[in-house]
């Protein structure tokens, strides 16, 4: 494993590091050494999370081994080594510390968004070489196996259940925790939440605190940020911070968890449903009183062993503490559309109207938590507690620290200073929810008032964890972009900054704003554009056209729900969705999180579909697909961005968030820099932006193309807030047709230069382990396109699952289904070849498109319909030109594309035939069946897979896998096979009497059949007359509107004198466009006559002809205006038009 040395620490690299990632390790180090917080940015597929595991481990063994140094020379009297100071064993790693215990060794506290995402982290943590001990924090809900306590509904009762089972040992699972905390796999593994649950449920042991004890000794701690920032839940995993080293990773969230971990919003129905709870408790226990003579006037709930550890008299005081702060918040009248907004201090004003208080805190909290935890430790009957576990979080937020009396009014002053009170009227449905408890009283079901605590600093929560005392504080993501914003609204120093470069190349990226649609209506998300018709119905077609263009997985990304939704209505009702589902089948972002693993499966589906041109996924910016999700690859191959995510400006929390950082800017003292209400504003819609076109680019061989769909991008100063990677590639363009060309050539180019996981071909997907054992000579040519990136990736597939390629097989290798694949399906393939004119690209894509059950129908469809096109393809040409050739010579020479189309597409339902069985079958029966298979490709002998492939008998499930062999049966085998089916299984596998033919003699049949066709398609028949028959469109394209009879007329009057064509094609432009358009196109014609501007007559052309789907056509027909010199760049853009793979 590769080392380097940065800033003298010795770091273990899996592989030798990129420019990028050495400047970010350095970055790392430099702010673990000199004690100094760190905002780093790299971008997404750079590796970042890897290079921060490896230096912060490498950087802390350093410092173990400074303790060690000085340790052993204190033993020795002096130096040991007199050619090697001891100073400089250690400086390096502890700033000029002199640490003499392994204790000082500082913890890591890993704190990342999600508990999937430091499962990914774990991962990547498994690719080193480094072994620390690892914990893993959780709640109960994700780490309790006790099914009582699950069953539970509330997360509060669940908590109170937990513990009284703790405390009474009545828990068979806690009980085991103290024997299996000292477990070596337990302790020598890297465990994440789902591995620690499968071991508490192997060894029945409780995982929640099986993780709380390895916390004790763990080198680092991976925990979500909300349990760092949040103080209540920092005291409960009981986290300490003294001296430790503090990483957020994907830190672009960590503003918004900071305001929200110390921010309450208290209904009326969390008031009400804790009256209710105390009510219920004073019923219970007057029952229970009703039914002693032990009923004083000081009676004690402890006497009738209740469990209840407080009087009734203090249950009364909560029970009159809340009727007193319902009754102070309901006092206020608030106006409907608007609430009232108080200064921060003003929560002590109103909460001491409710007798609460920094003397009476104390007290209140206590007695709520008692009651709380009877509550939830009755059986037989729910009660809900969140009301009052509400009420004592808020005691403990409001009223922190314990000030003396002199000080009191300074320490709430210092509390609140970055906090509004803000009263409002509640219009929420909870009240349909209050109906039905039928413990519910009258004040509950009344309309009350919301009081809403809300911080608007996040430099809050982040100044709390510098109290605690922390080493430093690094921040880091792919999207901290624009940076200086950033670390100002942190209120802490960043010292050491990053705004990291990728790995990408330039031919890996394309980036255009885009400031009009093919109509040349501006675009505009604007709050007063966003819905006026012709914005929305540009950017219809905008998206439709990038949707030909980009290849494979396309994302469109819109500001907010509200604008998707009502942009696809308005898509649906016009024609602009059936267009773009026609050629990427569309999928849109739930609201919920119930069906979004669902949309995105079905997205993630049809682009993996090599019948398909891929697959187009609609969601919002910092929604859930623009955050954390990975669409590497063809997942990904454009991101579109409708427009400027601003937050919605008449929100409260907005309006009051932009007063207060205006206020603070006013009063500002020298030397702090606050961002301007304005200025926040701002960031806050392009760092949502930022976020979402992280998508495109995941890794270093990825490629894709960016478009920025809003005309307010085109200013420097909007250009300037992107990332500083995305920075240098924007493009600005004056017409459409330019951007659709130059994406075009793009994809064309990075297609050929990067051929990463080809979608139609399984030779293109094979890897090279699979080439290597293949000893056919048709797979030269495969192997000499891919070499170099395969080699790449195979360097890095064993250490960064980011950058890995796609396999069709890691585990069973070249004895599985990628070498059965490649030597049934691809064995004497030439190279992929790029289809020779449109109709050839159409055709080509046709056969991919075309789903047939029957295969050997399918292949048959697939040789006719190329025959029939190239013949007519090469037709069209002569006809152009004025010349008749020789179409038989030309049919054999381009017999092998058809060839080509049928090996690929065979190879393709090979491939899925394969996994499925896998999937059906055991591994041994699995392996049993492939090894068959090979013994019959080197025999010849069908009895060896007959025997094998029986088990497929066993089962109806499995006959269907048994017909599925037909493919692999060799010709002069198909009709035994097929009666052997039929005998076992009921049902035939379609054979039919040519399906015993060879390919050898299936050429000679096509060419046979040709000829006797001859007559039929001659360019001129034997008394000289024109006799031409136009190819059936309607055939090749499924019925395309904009592909069929009537749209292609070149074909059918190319025969007819040139000048007639042109005639009868400029009629039709005039139909179609009307006067304006009409004389537009043609004064470029005649431009393009005198100047042989291509690019002038492209940009006018595409933008006329692809305003309307049904215009398409024109723009096909239109090439007989291009010159000879220009055909070839012109049929290329039109192969890209029409989504077809070069």
């Amino acid at each position: 494993m590769p080392t380097l040395i940065v800033n003298g620490v010795t770091v273990n690299f899996p592989f030798p590091p990129y420019d990028c990632q050495k400047v970010y390790m350095d970055k790392v180090i430099e702010c673990l050494q000199t004690k100094q917080n760190g905002a780093l940015e790299s971008p997404t597929g750079t590796g970042k999370t890897l290079c921060l595991l490896c230096a912060t481990l490498a950087w802390r063994e350093h410092f173990k081994d400074t303790i060690s140094a000085r340790k052993i020379a204190q033993k020795m009297d002096g130096e040991m080594f007199p050619n090697t100071p001891l100073s400089s064993w250690g400086s390096a790693a502890t700033d000029g510390d002199t640490p003499t215990y392994y204790t000082d060794v500082p913890k890591i506290i890993y704190a990342s968004r999600t508990h999937s995402q430091l499962a990914q982290v774990m991962n990547e943590l498994k690719n080193t070489s480094y072994r620390p001990k690892v914990c893993v924090l959780g709640s109960r809900e994700q780490l309790c196996i006790n099914q009582e306590v699950m069953r539970q509904e509330s997360n509060h009762v669940k908590v109170h259940m937990c513990r009284g089972k703790v405390s009474t040992r009545s828990c068979v699972y806690y009980n085991n925790v103290d024997e299996k905390s000292t477990d070596k796999d337990l302790l020598n593994s890297i465990l994440d939440v789902e591995d620690l649950v499968k071991f508490g449920n192997k060894q029945r042991a409780c995982p929640y605190y099986l993780s709380r004890s390895l916390k004790q000794q763990a080198d680092i701690i991976f925990m979500p940020y909300n349990y760092l920032l949040d103080p209540k839940s920092r005291r409960a995993h009981n986290i300490e911070l003294n001296g430790a080293v503090v990483i957020f990773d994907e830190a672009h969230n960590v503003e918004k968890t900071c305001e929200e971990s110390t921010s309450f919003d208290l209904s009326p129905y969390d008031v009400a449903s804790a009256i209710n709870a105390v009510d219920r408790l004073l019923l219970e226990q007057a029952k229970e009183a009703s039914h002693t003579d032990a009923v004083t006037e000081n009676f004690n709930v402890e006497s009738l062993n209740s469990g209840l550890k407080i009087d009734l008299a203090t249950v009364a005081k909560i029970k009159q503490i809340l009727l007193d702060l319902e009754a102070a918040i309901d006092s206020y009248d608030v106006p409907s559309d608007k609430g009232i907004t108080k200064p921060g201090i003003f929560i002590y004003e109103l909460l001491e109207r409710a007798h609460l208080t920094y003397s009476s805190k104390t007290a209140v909290q206590e007695a709520l938590e008692q009651i709380s935890g009877y509550l939830a430790g009755q059986t037989g009957i729910f009660m809900n507690t969140n009301g009052l576990q509400k009420l004592a979080d808020i005691i403990q937020l409001v009223f922190c620290g314990e000030p003396s009396e002199k000080d009191k009014q300074q320490q709430m002053q210092s509390n609140t200073s970055h906090f509004k009170v803000h009263i409002h009227r509640d219009t929420s449905s909870h009240k349909k929810n209050q109906s039905s408890d039928v413990w519910a009283s009258s004040s509950s079901k009344k309309q009350g008032n919301i009081l809403s605590y809300w911080c608007f600093s996040p430099g809050y929560s982040m100044q709390d964890l510098v109290n605690q005392g922390v080493r430093c504080i690094i921040l880091t993501s792919g999207t901290l972009s624009p940076l200086s914003s950033f670390t100002s609204e942190m209120r802490i120093n960043f010292p050491v900054c990053l705004e990291n470069g990728h790995v990408i190349e330039r031919d890996q990226i394309f980036v255009s704003v885009i400031e009009r649609g093919p109509d040349g209506v501006q675009l505009s998300s604007a709050f007063d554009r966003r819905f006026v018709p012709e914005n929305m119905a540009s950017l219809g077609k905008t998206v439709a056209n990038m949707s030909r263009v980009v290849p494979h997985g396309l994302l469109v990304f819109f500001p907010s729900f509200s604008l998707m939704d009502k942009t696809l209505e308005f898509w649906r009702a016009n024609g602009h969705a059936d267009r773009i589902e026609s050629i990427k089948p569309m999928f849109v972002e739930p609201k919920g999180k119930g069906s979004f693993t669902e949309a995105i499966d079905g997205f993630y589906n049809k682009v993996r579909d090599p019948a398909s041109k891929g697959g187009s996924f609609f969601a919002v910016c910092r929604g859930k697909a623009s955050e954390g999700l990975d669409f590497t690859d063809n997942f990904g191959r454009g991101v579109i961005i409708t427009g400027l995510p601003f937050p919605p400006r008449m929100d409260p929390r907005v309006i009051l968030k932009m007063q207060y950082l205006d206020e603070m800017s006013r009063k500002r003292a020298p030397g702090l820099k606050y961002l301007s209400g304005q200025e926040w504003y701002r960031q806050q819609a392009f760092r949502a932006v930022n976020q979402a076109v992280g998508r495109v680019i995941r890794h270093k061989d990825d490629y894709g193309a960016i478009f920025l769909c809003d005309h307010r991008f085109k200013s420097s100063e909007a250009r300037a807030q992107l990332p500083s990677w995305v920075r240098p590639y924007v493009r600005l363009y004056d017409g459409f047709g330019n951007v659709v060309r130059d994406v075009s050539q793009f994809f064309r180019v990075a297609q050929k230069m990067r051929p990463v996981v080809e979608k139609k071909t399984a030779a293109g997907k094979c890897s090279t382990e699979c080439l290597s054992d293949t000893q056919s000579s048709g797979f030269t040519s495969c192997a000499s396109t891919q070499s170099s990136h395969t080699q790449k990736a195979k360097e890095l597939d064993s250490h960064l699952p980011s950058l890995k390629r796609r396999r069709l097989n890691e585990n069973i290798g070249a004895s599985g289904m990628a070498k059965i694949c490649i030597e049934y399906e691809c064995e004497v393939q030439e190279s992929q070849r790029r289809p020779a004119n449109l109709l050839d690209a159409l055709e080509r894509g046709d056969v991919h498109d075309g789903e047939d059950a029957d295969a050997a129908v399918g292949e048959e469809k697939a040789n006719h319909l190329s025959t029939l096109s190239i013949k007519h393809d090469k037709r069209m040409e002569d006809e152009m030109r004025g010349g008749k050739r020789k179409i038989k010579l030309v049919q054999e020479q381009k017999s092998g594309v058809s060839e080509d189309v049928c090996g690929e597409s065979r190879a393709s339902r090979a491939k899925t035939f394969l996994a499925e069985m896998k999937r059906s079958l055991s591994q041994v029966n699995f392996d049993r069946i492939v090894q068959a298979l090979q013994t019959y490709k080197k025999t010849d002998n069908l009895d060896v897979l007959l025997t094998e492939t029986a088990v497929l008998t066993e089962d109806t499930n499995t006959h269907s896998l048994l017909r599925g062999f037909y493919q692999f049966v060799r010709p002069h085998h198909k009709k035994m096979f097929d009666e052997r089916c039929v005998e076992l299984t009921g049902q035939g596998c379609g054979y039919k009497p040519d399906h015993s033919l060879s390919k050898d003699e299936k050429k000679v049949l096509i060419l046979q059949s040709a000829t006797s066709r001859e007559p039929a398609v001659s360019l001129t028949s034997s008394s000289g007359t024109s006799t031409c028959r136009q190819l059936n469109t309607e055939q090749l394209n499924k019925g395309g509107h904009h592909l069929n009879q009537q749209g292609l007329r070149e074909p059918a009057t190319a025969c007819a004198p040139k000048k007639d064509v042109h005639a009868a094609f400029l009629a039709d432009v005039k139909k179609a466009l009307g006067a304006e358009k009409s004389a537009e196109l043609f004064k470029t014609i005649n431009s393009y006559k005198k100047t042989d501007n291509y690019e002038q007559l492209v940009t006018t052309v595409v933008s006329l002809f692809t305003e309307r789907d049904e215009d398409f056509n024109l723009l096909v027909r239109f090439g007989m205006f291009i010159r000879t010199h220009h055909k070839k760049q012109y049929k290329e853009m039109m192969d890209a038009l029409k989504g077809q793979p070069v």
